[in-house]
């Protein structure tokens, strides 16, 4: 008997096997599929254009900025994929480490004291955002947009406006926090490292724990949510409180950067942080959220500001970036959800 195997029986190249072309199906499919690829683009453009893009000193000044941001996008893309919005993240940003640093150069209290005092604080302010979203039902819209007003008012009057002065501390707080950290010519900060790990945290929450589930079932259909007995009004309270004080912990640790408090810092951070969440796959309607998109999100337009400043294009330019890029992702997520549904 010949021992050749027939044309017929010859096994397919792992390439062209249907469980290959289903994984790769799976993966064009997945919403950070897109963010992926144009993050790679922005890399490869950038360094093509400019070798210095991918100096250490380049790569440090880029991760110094990212984690502040990137903290606020993780509880952004919670809270989005419950279906509600936070309008006041900036100014939470911004008031959190006016409060912190106004209690301790008036020695009202001691360095650390403030700082858990700022969160607490935040954390009322999100409970607030909260109560009147699942109490009154009011939209979150509109109450996150009053509640950014009445925030920023209250830092700009505490501080008259102004910066807080400079300050000198020994604190072993503010080197937890943003502790510089050298690996070779490379200075990054402990921030990155916090972002990071709490980068890993949301995304385990909401993909392997029933939080998660209750978080996305809230976005998608609350109604049937409720029937199934996930609490809604809860589930989006502590969502609120908890990207209420997110966003404060990021401007204290932006405060600890740069050695000074202002009232008005994080202004517009709101539509840039939606914008990261939303070019990273997470679902503006509600019920699908993506902490790896987000965090490519954070990256993609982290990048874009960078590399265009290095390059040589106006920061003034930036926006429009920004714009195309949100339009085309969305644009890129539509026809691969449309695809993916379709089963093409």
């Amino acid at each position: 008997m010949s021992s050749q195997v027939s044309p017929a029986t010859k096994p397919l190249p792992a390439s062209s096997s249907p469980g290959s072309r289903g994984v790769f199906r799976a993966f064009v499919a997945a919403p950070e599929f897109g963010p992926f690829v144009l993050l790679i683009l922005e890399v490869i453009v950038f360094t093509v254009r400019t070798p210095a893009f991918l100096s250490p000193g380049n790569i440090g000044n880029l991760l110094a900025f990212t984690p502040e941001l990137g903290m606020i996008t993780l509880g952004m893309t919670l809270l989005m994929t419950s279906g509600e919005f936070d309008l006041s993240v900036g100014s939470v940003f911004g008031f959190a480490p006016v409060v912190m640093w106004t209690l301790y150069n008036t020695h009202t209290t001691s360095l650390e004291a403030g700082f858990l005092i700022a969160l607490v604080v935040a954390a009322i302010i999100g409970f607030a955002n909260g109560w009147f979203v699942t109490r009154l039902r009011i939209p979150s819209f509109l109450v996150t947009l009053g509640m950014l007003l009445v925030v920023r008012g209250t830092a700009l009057y505490i501080t008259d406006g102004f910066p807080q002065r400079t300050w000198t501390t020994k604190s072993a707080l503010t080197k937890i926090i943003v502790g510089e950290i050298s690996l070779g010519d490379l200075r990054i900060y402990a921030s990155l490292l916090w972002f990071i790990l709490f980068a890993v945290i949301s995304g385990y929450v909401l993909t392997e724990t029933k939080a998660g589930n209750w978080i996305q079932a809230s976005g998608g259909n609350p109604e049937a949510a409720r029937a199934r007995g996930v609490r809604v009004a809860p589930t989006k309270m502590t969502l609120f409180i908890l990207t209420a004080v997110i966003s404060a912990y990021a401007g204290i640790t932006s405060s600890i950067r740069v050695s000074a408090a202002n009232p008005n810092s994080g202004t517009s951070y709101e539509l840039e942080v939606i914008a990261m969440v939303v070019i990273g796959g997470t679902a503006l309607t509600g019920g699908r959220g993506t902490i790896i998109g987000t965090v490519l999100g954070v990256l993609i337009l982290r990048t874009m500001r960078n590399g265009i400043v290095l390059i040589g294009v106006p920061g003034l330019a930036y926006n429009i970036f920004i714009g195309a890029i949100i339009l085309g992702m969305m644009a890129l997520h539509s026809g691969l959800e449309r695809r993916h549904r379709s089963g093409t």
